[in-house]
């Protein structure tokens, strides 16, 4: 089944247009991978899925409805989370208020510190001041705690060390074998097609390739891939 849709969709910024005619489905349950380099248009689409970005023209159809014009908090209150690439925490809160806003007032943020036992000890810090992997895992910490039906994430590796990383990926991997439908957006090949179950590369504002992970071995990519770099994080 078909989880999100994205038909002939069109979007920019004032005279400039980033996404031209984009045509891709979602499977429902499946981690999808967006792959692209610097400019491709990926988080443009991420913010036109997640009702932060006006589109220009085409459509937005998640379950079968189009949610094209709906608002941003709409789409949120039916199940979509975006963690986008800057983390998307509150860096005036504590770690415990960041927390509690993501659970509720009646709910238990037990599983978001099982996952990330070195958040426990942070809970009094002001998030701001936590390194950038353990923001990082904050901001993730939203996905795991509203369960969500569809999770948008846009580059969460950005600038973390690798154990950082592969941590928050077993993370995403979790969810997905529970039963979200993960949006994935990355501009290293390996990490992301470890997981992936299907894969889109864009570039320039258009799709370039649809498939299976497997597919892209010895594909030319184009502006493809940086290297992961070594990052304290």
């Amino acid at each position: 089944m078909i989880e999100l849709s994205l038909q002939d969709l069109r979007a920019g910024y004032g005279a400039v247009e980033v996404l031209h005619g984009i045509d891709l489905d979602i499977p429902q349950g499946a981690l999808t991978a967006l792959l692209g380099p610097n400019g491709a248009g990926k988080s443009t689409l991420l913010s036109v899925v997640a009702g932060l970005h006006p589109l220009r023209s085409g459509r937005v159809l998640w379950g079968g409805v189009d949610i094209s014009r709906a608002a941003p908090d709409e789409r949120a209150r039916a199940g979509m989370t975006l963690i986008p690439e800057r983390r998307g925490i509150f860096p005036d809160l504590t770690v415990k208020e960041n927390l509690d806003t993501f659970v509720g007032a009646d709910g238990s943020a037990d599983l978001a510190l099982e996952a990330f036992p070195v958040l426990a000890q942070r809970m009094t810090q002001r998030a701001g001041s936590l390194s950038g992997g353990e923001q990082q895992m904050l901001a993730m910490s939203r996905a795991l705690l509203k369960n969500p039906r569809l999770l948008l994430l846009d580059e969460i590796s950005f600038g973390l060390a690798p154990r950082v990383t592969r941590r928050l990926f077993d993370v995403v991997a979790e969810l997905a074998l529970g039963g979200t439908t993960v949006v994935l957006v990355e501009q290293y090949l390996s990490d992301a097609l470890r997981l992936a179950d299907v894969v889109y590369v864009l570039a320039r504002g258009e799709l370039v390739f649809a498939g299976e992970p497997g597919e892209l071995a010895g594909k030319t990519l184009p502006g493809y891939m940086r290297p992961r770099p070594l990052s304290a994080g």
